[in-house]
């Protein structure tokens, strides 16, 4: 592992994952809304990209089994039918740290029982709603959507398992990049790479 670039403070450590974690702790006690907030970038069969807001829901270290970052959403929308390709990128700000992490990997799947538990752990309309919506599916109106909400209410019960068509995703990163600002826009930016991802991490120091 090729950590001999001079990393201290806010950069310090042998574990971009646990750096990670340490931001996100950070962004936790200043950011008014959603921290855990990134903006997941994946690209259609055209090559075509697109993005949208998503809320990051686990940061794993390698001592945990992975190293990796995790996700849940409907298997049946675009950003999953894009995933499909394999890869995906991601960016989190954070505006009252001025600070960055981009991020781009290789995507699998989380369907055992780890997205078992973060169903569970989600309040009981929104685990309603998961059933309910057929997401980025056309809708005809608002009430549309109620009534199927009532409707799979009195089909699942108040303790609806998690639905086969609704998971996680796991993004194994080749890089994560570490950015924050400095003065006069000299920024301060490490990028941690690999080539695959069983492979060591190389850490240089970027150009603002």
């Amino acid at each position: 592992m090729s950590l001999s670039v001079d990393r201290s403070g806010i950069f310090a450590g042998e574990d971009p994952f646990q750096i990670a974690r340490s931001w996100l702790a950070e962004a936790e006690k200043s950011e008014p809304n959603d921290p855990n907030a990134i903006a997941l970038a994946t690209v259609d069969p055209d090559g075509l990209p697109n993005v949208r807001m998503v809320l990051l829901k686990d940061i794993e270290v390698p001592s945990e089994g992975h190293g990796a970052f995790v996700f849940y959403t409907n298997y049946g929308s675009k950003k999953a039918q894009e995933i499909a390709s394999g890869k995906a990128a991601f960016v989190m700000h954070w505006k009252s740290l001025r600070r960055q992490i981009r991020v781009r990997g290789l995507v699998s799947r989380e369907e055992g029982a780890q997205a078992d538990a973060y169903y569970e752990s989600r309040s009981l309309k929104s685990r309603l709603g998961a059933w309910a919506s057929a997401q980025s599916q056309p809708l005809s109106s608002r009430s549309a959507l109620m009534a199927e909400v009532a409707k799979v209410t009195a089909t699942q019960g108040l303790n609806p398992k998690r639905p086969p068509f609704w998971g996680g995703f796991r993004i194994t990163p080749l890089e994560i990049e570490f950015w924050a600002d400095g003065a006069f826009r000299l920024h301060d930016r490490f990028r941690w790479s690999r080539a695959e991802t069983a492979q060591p991490w190389d850490v240089q120091r970027l150009n603002p």
